[in-house]
């Protein structure tokens, strides 16, 4: 699944979490510099949620229609492999 498209209307939210500063978050921080945008101009409507915090691990997760809410971990992984787990939880 690529994230160059408008996401499943049963998607409600996206909520990424990260740490502002630590080495395990540097491949999240980095995909959400180089995909929010286009994120979001493809889902314009959908709340994207990036919450940064000293020592959080990083995650991502995927709240669905009738309050289904599943995530993935992300800490240690680059940026593309980020890009592949985020795209796994949105199938």
């Amino acid at each position: 699944m690529s994230l160059a498209k408008a996401f499943s209307p049963a998607l409600r939210e996206l909520r990424i979490l990260c740490c502002s500063s630590g080495l395990a978050s540097a491949g999240t921080r980095q995909f959400v510099v180089a995909k929010y945008p286009m994120i979001k101009q493809f889902n314009p409507d959908l709340p994207i949620l990036i919450r940064e915090a000293t020592g959080t691990p990083a995650r991502v997760f995927a709240r669905f229609e009738r309050g289904r809410e599943t995530h993935v971990e992300l800490d240690g992984l680059s940026a593309a492999e980020v890009e592949a787990r985020v795209s796994q939880l949105l199938q």
